[in-house]
């Protein structure tokens, strides 16, 4: 019998992880009473479905049992991958990253095992099958091979991406190295204001309408996740806070009003947001309620033609430049089926603090949240008392009304792909620093990353980039698909789980200069940190979403 290649052992691994979660989300009752399992039984879910992801780019001429094609329901390329004209070139790499992360993603799974199969419902010997393989794929010879590559193109291994997105990553690639990364580092440690010559080449180049139809003055076209995962990684690689996250709120803001608004609504408001004309933030989470929005109290009570709103929210990113505030608000007091969603007017403000006040005695002010990271967009605690709207900026009119919990929970799901996006950016920034760093330090005599453990190291943030990138994508199809909710909470909690990793081994890799803020790296560490916790907390998206969608019966 033929040795199995690396294709083969890492399809065996992935089938053996399928099973085990397959069987523990199966047994564990309640999501929300099983607590500390159902966590991570979510968790190892979306690792095994970014494994998945991450074998679906192998390409191997062999159709044998150990080395053919994967033939689960997540087989195959589409064109957000497209095998590019050096992909048989790369299989060795991909079957290596493959291996790698199924067998890492398999330790995981055992220590989380460990001690609580009963609770599981899973036996101790679930994994034993595939024991051999799992050494394969963990053996400090085989990552030294794995970080070689990684060393020498300082990539996690090839992107799949058509010739169109290509082009699209070319171009957001210069614009950030031209006029982002000079100025990144400078925005994070004075806390300054994103410079009007990003947001305004941003705007030129369409960004903020990457998801709005073209008949309301966007770009979208079918494949514009995908469009809009490769800017944002690119964006975020140079800058998180300065760059990268420009292009949430106008995804999230526009996914509300492009679905739930009404067609006068939509001409007024897209096109000024495609157009970058008018910037926008969103305001749902409060002082007293941040996961748990079906609870938050600041209201919207109807008076004649307006409405008025009174109420506190935080943690409103950008609510100082924006133009638009996305206002999650009660209409009624019946939980998450009295929410209905505004979007107020206001002008642009630069710094970190802002105050409007209207004829009638209105008033709504705004004050910069100091944070460890995460700088240039500024967060906002923003203060509305009797602020009056018109009527017609609820979104939907009066059809809208008790809507808003569910069109912001949609909205969410463009957000947190997004989110993904960025922390893949992240991560790659970070990978490139390190690997930078390594080949040019020297320690006891011979460069860093000709030691072992550096090298391991290197390895292991590689892989973790490419499955979560590779995941990326497929959340993105899913979502284009119709629905994605599940993979989209599934690829945000990895991949921002990782990144705090990565940004941290990066990090280590530097030693003490990495503590110092004239490198970079301590820019993405703490950037890194923010990631689990906006766009859905890491543990409630957990519980909340991706546990109860595994375990329904």
């Amino acid at each position: 019998m033929r040795e199995p290649t690396e294709a083969g052992r890492a399809r065996a691994v992935v089938e053996a992880l399928r099973d085990v979660v397959g069987r523990a989300a199966a047994h564990v009752a309640s999501a929300d009473r099983d607590q500390a399992v159902a966590y991570d039984v979510a968790s190892m879910s979306a690792a095994v479905a970014a494994a998945g992801e991450l074998l679906n780019l192998v390409v191997t001429p062999d159709t044998g049992p150990d080395t053919g094609p994967d033939t689960g329901p997540d087989a195959g390329h589409d064109a957000g991958h497209e095998a590019g004209p050096d992909a048989g070139h790369e299989t060795g790499h991909e079957a290596d990253l493959a291996l790698l992360y199924a067998a890492d993603v398999a330790a995981d799974l055992a220590g989380r095992l460990t001690g609580r199969e009963a609770l599981w419902g899973v036996d101790r010997t679930a994994l034993d099958g595939v024991a051999a393989h799992v050494a394969a794929g963990r053996d400090p010879a085989f990552l030294e091979r794995v970080a070689e590559r990684v060393l020498a193109t300082r990539e996690a291994g090839p992107r799949h991406l058509s010739a169109e997105l290509q082009l699209v990553r070319a171009a957001f690639r210069e614009f950030a190295a031209d006029r982002v990364t000079p100025v990144a580092d400078r925005i994070h440690r004075a806390d300054e204001d994103i410079p009007a010559d990003i947001i305004d080449g941003l705007a030129e180049m369409g960004c903020f309408g990457l998801s709005i139809p073209a008949e309301y003055g966007g770009g979208a076209e079918g494949d514009e996740l995908a469009a809009m995962v490769v800017v944002t990684e690119e964006l975020s690689r140079a800058s998180l806070g300065a760059a990268g996250s420009l292009i949430t709120r106008p995804e999230i803001i526009a996914t509300a009003i492009a679905r739930g608004g009404t067609e006068e609504q939509k001409r007024r408001w897209l096109p000024l947001i495609a157009s970058g004309e008018r910037l926008c933030a969103v305001a749902v989470t409060e002082p007293d309620f941040g996961s748990d929005v079906a609870r938050i109290t600041t209201s919207a009570t109807r008076d004649g033609d307006e409405w008025v709103l009174n109420g506190v929210k935080t943690w409103c990113t950008f609510a100082g430049r924006a133009h638009y505030l996305l206002v999650l608000a009660r209409t009624d007091p019946a939980g998450h089926r009295g929410l209905s969603l505004f979007v107020v007017d206001k002008p642009s403000f630069t710094g970190h603090e802002w105050r409007l006040t209207q004829e009638g005695g209105g008033s709504v002010e705004g004050r910069a949240i100091r944070t460890l990271g995460y700088r240039g967009m500024h967060s906002f605690e923003v203060r509305f008392d009797g602020w009056r709207l018109p009527a017609a900026d609820l979104i939907g009119g009066d059809g809208g009304l008790g809507r808003g919990f569910y069109l912001q929970m949609q909205a969410f799901a463009n957000a947190r792909l997004q989110t993904a996006a960025r922390a893949v950016g992240v991560m790659q920034s970070a990978l490139e620093l390190a690997v930078d760093y390594a080949r040019q330090r020297s320690v006891f005599g011979r460069p860093l990353a000709e030691h072992q453990l550096t090298r391991a190291k290197i390895a292991r943030m590689a892989v973790l980039i490419a499955a979560c990138r590779a995941f990326t994508f497929a959340a993105a199809r899913a979502v284009t698909a119709g629905d994605g909710q599940l993979e989209a909470a599934q690829v945000k909690q990895l991949a921002c789980r990782a990144a705090e990793w990565v940004t941290r081994e990066a990090q280590q890799l530097h030693g003490g200069y990495g503590y110092a803020e004239e490198y970079s790296i301590s820019r993405l560490f703490v950037d890194a940190r923010v990631l689990s916790i906006f766009e859905g907390a890491d543990e409630v998206l957990a519980l909340r979403m991706i546990a109860r969608r595994l375990m329904k019966p």
